[in-house]
């Protein structure tokens, strides 16, 4: 059966840590009634569209992104499906039938100057937003102060720019999302009920040269994770649940507890993820991130006690027949 996915590569996609991330909601999430469900920080989605999937209780369900480039993809996915297919295609049959890479490369810097013009109707905008996302180096999105897009070209030798099947079954997924654009602090509002926000906001570095967050031209600095903190106290206040993962600054450096005290009033758990945006393949592998929710039961400990109880009602019963015999 097909399933929607995430139409753009995205650094910090959750695709690789789906499981863990299920094993750590809430415990009885999928019995919440009318649940709604708010990613105030979109990406690339494959949170949204593995919830959306997995979850059928979830009616409500809101995305947003600061990033307007970004949700304006979102919404022509959903609302213009075959128009994008048909500019998509176009746009990689050219791109595929230049020889070299020198032209491949000429015609990638043409069309990053295009998109950088910032004038584009949203089915063009969306086209060349997903076309340099397959055809630049690592699929990065990153900005300079004027927010320009500047990633380099990459090097691919046929990469899949149109994929007509991911773009027509993630628009009828999408037909259930609001889609907003602003400040993560705008979502609020969104919020009734039983309500579970996921935040995946842009990573605090861990080193000076793994920066790769300004995926707008305003940084997320540890100001704007500071400000991000509050928010989850006044979500946390409000009686609702949330979820928010981030870089492990103390796996990389002990003396880095900056999460650690910031988020000393709720839960931290650990899980392992790959990163492969280190230009040199040598320095690419496994890091921690931390995950940080406000509800102490998870699936997973569920699943747990579960198997416990399991394990305890079978060595009852080994024991209760084990007496019967030796009365007998």
């Amino acid at each position: 059966m097909i399933k929607a996915k995430p139409f753009i590569k995205w650094v910090g996609g959750k695709s690789q840590l789906i499981e863990q991330l299920d094993a750590l909601l809430p415990a009885d999430f999928g019995n919440w009634e009318n649940a709604t469900y708010i990613e105030p920080f979109a990406g690339g989605g494959a949170m949204l569209f593995y919830m959306l999937q997995r979850y059928p209780n979830i009616q409500h369900a809101i995305i947003n992104d600061v990033n307007q480039d970004l949700t304006t993809c979102y919404c022509t996915v959903r609302d213009h499906p075959e128009e994008l297919i048909n500019s998509l295609s176009n746009i990689e049959k050219e791109y595929l039938s230049l020889p070299s890479e020198e032209e491949r490369r000429s015609y990638f810097m043409n069309y990053r100057d295009h998109y950088n013009e910032k004038n584009l109707d949203p089915i063009e905008n969306t086209t060349l937003f997903i076309f340099l996302n397959r055809t630049c180096f690592n699929g990065l999105y990153r900005v300079n102060k004027k927010g320009l897009f500047n990633v380099p070209f990459g090097k691919y030798k046929n990469p899949t720019i149109c994929d007509a099947i991911t773009i027509r079954k993630d628009s009828d997924v999408l037909k259930r999302v609001e889609i907003l654009s602003g400040d993560f602090e705008d979502t609020f509002n969104s919020a009734e009920g039983n309500t579970l926000f996921y935040f995946d906001p842009p990573y605090r570095p861990l080193s000076d040269t793994s920066s790769f967050n300004d995926y707008t031209k305003d940084s997320f600095n540890d100001d704007s994770q500071v400000r991000l903190k509050k928010y989850c106290d006044r979500i946390n206040q409000a009686g609702y649940k949330f979820m928010l993962s981030n870089s492990d600054c103390k796996g990389k450096n002990e003396a880095d507890k900056f999460f650690d005290v910031l988020y000393s009033k709720y839960k931290i758990e650990r899980v392992f993820a790959s990163r492969i945006i280190n230009s040199n393949p040598a320095k690419r592998g496994k890091l921690t991130e931390i995950l940080v929710h406000n509800y102490q039961n998870t699936r997973a400990k569920a699943t747990q006690l579960d198997l416990f109880q399991q394990q305890d009602n079978q060595l009852f019963n080994i024991g209760s027949k084990s007496i019967v015999n030796e009365r007998l």
